[in-house]
């Protein structure tokens, strides 16, 4: 990671925590199931943020090393995590965890994974893990075009998001268009990441419905769209009322994601 990747979320923590979709259990039930995953592995949750994906570990029993370079990130995180046993949160970066060496089963990570610099990363992973370890690779793919909301509501993050196309497609393999898949994108940088390597693929379905309110932060989460008191702010929340007075059914919207998950081994 960067320094402008690492600090990027910074101001929008507390929406972060509150508004970001979870991953769905079917992801532990499919590594048990095809990885042999149990309670007494061992876990480095990679850019592990603000804890949504290391709770899932943490539920199944795992010990779990976040590591996590944005301070204020890390210490929502905390906060967030603080009634699971078993949680060691770390200030390190995928490319330096600071953990000893083959000192774990299994390393995951979420959407930060999209930040990391892949051929130091490679390296950091493959000398913690230890022999016969699995990398987990988990995405929330957003859904574009599926509904007429979420055409919308994609359309409003193009008019105003501040570098929306650049972060979706930067350093991949797919066209760099305000319209390439972005389900795609992520998948060719994620699957070039094992170098050849089997990896299994499987997707989850998991669709969030939302308030106003949830709408709005989940929006004010992402860090390519203005914040506080920088301009298109008004105007981009405007646009959100409008599209969730239009589309709104009892007062929620539904926001569709695919949740992916990659998870294969090194080759030694």
């Amino acid at each position: 990671m960067n320094a402008s990747s690492t600090e990027r979320f910074s101001s929008r923590v507390e929406n972060y925590v509150k508004y970001r979709p979870h991953y769905p259990k079917e992801v532990i039930f499919a590594l048990r199931e095809h990885t042999g995953l149990q309670p007494r592995h061992i876990i480095a949750d990679v850019g592990s943020g603000t804890g949504i994906s290391t709770e899932l570990f943490l539920e199944n029993g795992n010990m779990v090393y976040g590591i996590e370079p944005n301070q204020a990130m890390r210490e929502a995180g905390e906060k967030y995590l603080t009634t699971l046993k078993n949680f060691r949160s770390i200030d390190g970066t995928a490319e330096a965890t600071t953990l000893p060496e083959h000192s774990v089963d299994y390393i995951i990570a979420g959407q930060a994974f999209h930040w990391f610099k892949l051929d130091e990363t490679y390296a950091e992973f493959t000398r913690i893990l230890k022999p016969g370890g699995w990398v987990a690779i988990i995405w929330n793919d957003r859904q574009t075009d599926t509904t007429p909301f979420l055409r919308d509501y994609e359309q409003l993050l193009l008019t105003f998001g501040t570098d929306y196309v650049q972060i979706n497609h930067r350093n991949l393999h797919t066209p760099s268009a305000p319209d390439a898949n972005i389900e795609a994108s992520n998948s060719s940088r994620t699957l070039d990441f094992f170098r050849g390597n089997p990896v299994m693929q499987l997707q989850f379905e998991n669709n969030i419905r939302m308030d106003y309110a949830g709408l709005e932060g989940r929006l004010l989460s992402s860090s390519y769209v203005p914040n506080v008191g920088e301009a298109n702010y008004q105007p981009m929340l405007e646009r959100l009322r409008e599209l969730f007075d239009r589309y709104a059914i009892n007062g929620e919207v539904e926001i569709r994601y695919t949740a992916l998950l990659y998870a294969g081994q090194f080759a030694r």
